[in-house]
């Protein structure tokens, strides 16, 4: 049976377990625990309720174990009935102790929506550089993989033809220090990132500098005032030209091009990490309602690693 005790004693298996050192997990457990009792109470009080508060079975695990037991199944993405096997709980109850858990993690870490409420109250220079250094961001979308829909609508509006296979897509905003400020709710796979642009982007301060892929070309058309940076694209000759190929870019704009990209991968090592939690990176299997919540925790998860803080 897995238990905090034991595993902290192997710190490398620790992490590679749950995506934390163990320094950092006792700092998230101390968090959740200085507002698990509050949680708790408001959680399970209502109006129409018949006994106390604290009534009925207690849980069979601490609740320092129920949150390793928590990141083991965010971090390795394995069946509620392994999970059950390795903490020594029945099925049912694995998911449901998940599910009580979610919401107030989410509260605890710095996940998306408190960076971008905190980026959108920024008025001074130096308040806006300490959270985007040289007055970057980055912007990119990535995709994850679902089960194929049962019903044939679905099956065609989540159908990715650059995957190849049905996913939902979400857009990241991050800062070059590899900070996420910002996480779009999921969007069906067939939308184009530019469309889901305009369906849902970040507000930042206008002097912080968007670096964008060729996937938001036309942007500086729709968005005249936004303050970004495309790579150059080699000219199309146009239909009925079989043969013609496209018109080379100058010296000049391939390296451009390859600076930009260089700065860039920030947003790509950023969907990379995020994926390293296989809840994000394998096929999804749970219903699409908790995706939201799920992936915003883990990119609160990786906000915490990448700010050493809870706090914004």
């Amino acid at each position: 049976m897995l238990n905090y005790k034991t595993l902290s004693n192997k710190p490398s298996i620790f992490k590679s377990l749950t995506g934390l050192e163990v320094p950092e997990f006792d700092s998230f457990h101390a968090n959740i625990e200085a507002k698990y009792d509050e949680y708790e109470t408001k959680r399970l009080s209502r109006e129409n309720r018949k006994r106390k508060v604290g009534a009925g079975h207690p849980y069979k695990l601490p609740l320092q174990d129920r949150l390793l037991m928590f990141l083991i199944y965010y971090r390795l993405y394995i069946t509620s009935t392994l999970t059950g096997v390795l903490f020594d709980l029945d099925q049912s109850n694995v998911l449901k102790g998940i599910r009580k858990l979610e919401p107030l993690v989410a509260q605890v870490l710095p996940i998306p929506k408190k960076l971008h409420d905190k980026a959108r109250r920024l008025q001074t220079l130096k308040e806006i550089e300490a959270m985007f250094p040289e007055f970057k961001a980055f912007l990119d979308a990535t995709e994850q993989e679902i089960p194929r829909p049962k019903k044939k609508r679905k099956r065609k509006t989540h159908y990715s033809g650059k995957k190849k296979r049905h996913t939902v897509k979400s857009q990241l905003t991050v800062n070059p220090n590899g900070l996420i400020v910002h996480k779009t709710m999921h969007v069906k796979g067939s939308m184009h990132d530019y469309a889901l642009y305009r369906r849902s982007h970040p507000h930042l301060p206008d002097n912080i500098r968007m670096h964008l892929d060729l996937g938001y070309l036309g942007i500086k058309i729709d968005y005249p005032k936004l303050n970004c940076v495309l790579p150059f694209k080699r000219k199309n000759p146009g239909r009925g030209r079989r043969g013609v190929k496209a018109q080379e870019l100058s010296p000049e704009q391939k390296a451009f091009n390859k600076q930009l990209a260089r700065e860039r991968v920030v947003s790509e090592h950023t969907n990379s990490r995020v994926k390293k939690f296989q809840i994000w990176g394998d096929k999804f299997r749970n219903r699409l309602k908790h995706y939201d919540i799920m992936t915003d925790i883990v990119c609160g998860l990786l906000n915490f690693r990448v700010s050493g803080t809870m706090t914004i």
